[in-house]
C-alpha cells in the first residue's frame, strides 16, 4: 500500500506581498525552498493562520535571500501581506517507508529568517 506522508514544511512564513494580476502560483525564496528541498513548480498546499484559509497551488522560486513569499493570482484573495503561512509538500511512500521518513521542516521568524530547522542535513 502507497500512503501520503508530508514531505516538506516552511512553517510560520511571512507574506510579504500579494499580486492578483500575477497568472497564479506561490513566489518562495529559492534558498527557503532549497533548504527543505520544494522545486520549482512543484505542488504545495498552504494553510493561512491569520484567517483559516487552506489552498493549493505551486511553488515558483524567488530572488534568493530576499525573504520574498508572494501570493499570486488567485490566492492573492486568500490571504495579504502580513499574514503567516504554513507551506507543506507531500510525497507518496510505500507503508514500510512511514515510520523511518522524517520531513524537512523550517519554522521562520522575523523577516522570514530561519529560526528552527528539523531534519535537515
Amino acid at each position: 500500500m502507497q500512503i501520503h506522508l508530508l514531505r516538506s514544511k516552511i512553517h510560520r512564513a511571512l507574506v510579504t506581498d500579494a499580486n492578483v494580476e500575477y497568472e497564479g502560483s506561490l513566489t518562495i525564496d529559492h534558498d527557503l525552498m532549497d533548504k527543505v528541498h520544494m522545486l520549482p513548480y512543484e505542488r504545495v498546499v498552504c494553510g493561512n493562520l491569520a484567517n483559516g484559509n487552506r489552498f493549493e497551488t505551486y511553488a515558483i522560486p524567488g530572488k534568493r535571500g530576499s525573504g520574498d513569499i508572494i501570493l499570486n493570482g488567485a490566492t492573492a484573495h486568500l490571504g495579504q501581506t502580513g499574514d503567516r503561512l504554513t507551506i507543506m509538500t507531500f510525497a507518496v511512500l510505500d507503508e514500510k517507508s512511514g515510520p523511518t521518513h522524517k520531513p524537512r521542516v523550517i519554522v521562520l521568524g522575523e523577516n522570514n529568517a530561519i529560526t528552527e530547522e528539523r531534519n535537515i542535513g
